[in-house]
């Protein structure tokens, strides 16, 4: 039995879990919640401390659950929310809370970052992406301008998985996939953008605090023995690079090369995929992050999907049974009833002030079964739309593997497959995150020179990522065309009531 552990600290909890990497196991997991700062100006932050604290229980409750002696884990690995600010210091505190991926209150900081970079499109030619709110740079900027005299104290910009290293290990560095998503990197060379961060700060101080980068499969340290102490683990156990959660969801569901598209059904829609080649995209709607398997991921996130779902399941009073029967009491289209669900503005297309809204209402049509049945079909539309630009880019989706809660649903499943043209299957763990971060610390140290990384790391996918064949849904050759037709339907909808999209 040889042990590791994977780590995922998302948004509202910290998951541990345990795997023996003989068996391809998991053999104990943990969880603990975390707090949020959360205003109506867009402020949404976290403590550090609250992260660490969190992880303290959740690897008490995993090395539990497994029955196992923390001791025996060789090697761990962390996945973080993406895009946080962590600011520290030379003596390694943190200097103020960390602002989140979910942070809206640094929009103007963020087009001021676009406009000095010369707009839009030379943003895109220079980074490789369009830095958005959420990402860290606007945090940086915001940073700056609100705490001067904070901003001479310091000494790393951090990422939230950054800082758990740094936390565990005292080495600050970066990985490229998360780093990615900063909006100082360069997505084509792998490197921080000097010019960029002096935009930001001439003086240097941020270009001195931006951390070195690693490469994913590298080793950064091992953990201090103060903290191994406060774990339950050695201090011999070796830390791995780590990655954004996203990134590390790639590797839990086995996307690590062309073909294979990632699609959750949660709250919000994420569509990510592997590609071998920078997705520098004309469309600032795809974020053509780099992987954390020495690829590139690029990346759609759409703001409405079972957040637009369980918004109409509540106006019917229907619990999620009686939701999944009435969708499957109704034909595709809803009898003519259409959605555009933007109940939370929307992403992708670029609609931040959109509202929700029916269409097509008649008095025969208009019935719990239809509208259940209309907000679903429009929530996987707007994926569909994203799995379009990536068409655009020539990114080809063979499969579909498919996590959430939406995903939970048969009927839904078979919706994506018709609506997609695509086959879909869900993996057995819905953990991606920190099962990626496991496997990746395995990849990591059991590395040897008799193959690539890459090909030793797909090997590890193929005996750890699962896939629930019960849940293999394949197209339905009679709805295909009746939903594709369905879907260009939803597009002149779309345009007729948003004429800024084009597709």
């Amino acid at each position: 039995m040889t042990l590791y552990a994977g780590i995922d600290c998302g948004t509202q909890s910290t998951k541990v879990i345990i795997v023996d990497s003989q068996t391809a196991r998991i053999l104990g997991e943990g969880s603990a919640p975390h707090q949020m700062i959360s205003e109506s100006g867009g402020r949404r932050e976290q403590e550090a401390c609250w992260w660490t604290d969190a992880l303290e229980t959740a690897f008490a409750q995993a090395i539990r659950s497994a029955g196992i002696d923390g001791r025996e884990i060789r090697a761990l690995s962390v996945s973080g929310q993406q895009h946080g600010f962590v600011p520290v210091s030379e003596n390694g505190d943190v200097l103020a809370p960390a602002k989140l991926w979910c942070d809206t209150s640094t929009n103007a900081e963020n087009q001021w970052f676009i406009d000095a970079l010369g707009g839009e499109k030379a943003a895109i030619e220079r980074l490789g992406l369009l830095p958005q709110t959420g990402y860290t740079v606007s945090k940086i900027i915001w940073f700056k301008q609100q705490h001067p005299q904070l901003w001479q104290q310091l000494r790393y910009v951090l990422l939230p998985h950054d800082y758990l290293n740094f936390w565990l290990t005292g080495n600050a560095c970066a990985e490229y996939g998360d780093a990615s998503g900063t909006g100082l990197l360069n997505i084509r060379t792998r490197e921080w953008d000097k010019e960029a961060a002096d935009l930001i700060d001439p003086e240097g101080i941020l270009w001195q605090a931006l951390p070195p980068l690693v490469r994913a499969e590298q080793m950064i340290g091992t953990v201090r023995p103060e903290i191994a102490e406060k774990l339950g683990i050695s201090p011999q156990t070796r830390v791995a690079s780590g990655g954004g959660d996203n990134m590390m969801a790639a590797i839990g569901t086995g996307n690590i090369k062309p073909g294979i598209t990632t699609m959750s059904l949660g709250t919000s829609g994420t569509l990510f995929t592997f590609a071998e080649k920078p997705v520098v995209a004309d469309s600032a709607m795809i974020a053509g992050f780099c992987s954390s398997s020495n690829g590139w991921m690029p990346l759609i996130c759409t703001m409405n999907v079972t957040s637009a779902t369980s918004t109409i399941q509540s106006l019917l009073g229907l619990d999620i049974q009686t939701f999944n029967d009435a969708l499957n009491s109704s034909k595709p289209g809803a009898d003519g009833l259409i959605m555009l669900p933007f109940f939370n503005g929307e992403r992708v297309p670029q609609l931040p002030d959109a509202r929700a809204s029916l269409h097509n209402m008649d008095g025969s049509n208009l019935t719990p079964q239809n509208l259940s049945l209309a907000v679903v079909e429009s929530a996987t539309y707007g994926l569909r739309f994203g799995i379009d630009l990536f068409r655009q880019q020539g990114v080809t989706t063979r499969e579909i593997r498919l996590t959430g809660g939406g995903a939970r649903s048969e009927k839904w499943r078979q919706i994506v497959a018709d609506i997609m043209a695509t086959p879909v299957v869900c993996v057995t763990n819905q953990e991606a995150a920190a099962l990626g971060a496991a496997v990746q610390a395995i990849w990591s140290d059991t590395l040897t020179t008799e193959t690539t990384p890459e090909t030793q790391l797909a090997a590890l996918c193929e005996r750890f990522v699962q896939l629930d064949e019960n849940t293999r849904t394949q197209p339905d050759p009679v709805n295909v065309p009746v939903y594709e037709s369905l879907y260009q339907n939803y597009l002149t909808l779309l345009t007729s009531e948003y004429p800024e999209v084009s597709l």
